[in-house]
């Protein structure tokens, strides 16, 4: 059953699959910093001691054929300043 209603996502694939919109972060380097706090916890510092981190870096994706496909008309402000778009 297709509904044609348009979906933002947190991860990049949804939007790559069909989807309108995602807006989320790099999973990869939120992994790598995991990675780094393991090792610097097998080195010996002590868990309470390391900072919170959070993602610093949000990647917006517009899919352009799904938007059309909608017949939606995505502003160039929205498209202007995608990190990816697809068409």
């Amino acid at each position: 059953m297709v509904l044609k209603l348009p979906a933002v996502y947190y991860r990049q694939r949804y939007a790559a699959e069909g989807g309108l919109l995602s807006c989320g972060y790099d999973i990869l380097e939120h992994f790598r910093g995991g990675a780094n706090y393991v090792d610097r916890i097998l080195k010996g510092e002590k868990p309470a001691d390391l900072p919170v981190q959070a993602p610093n870096r949000f990647e917006l994706l517009v899919n352009l054929k799904t938007g059309n496909a909608l017949g939606l008309t995505i502003p160039s402000s929205i498209v202007g300043p995608t990190d990816e778009v697809i068409e």
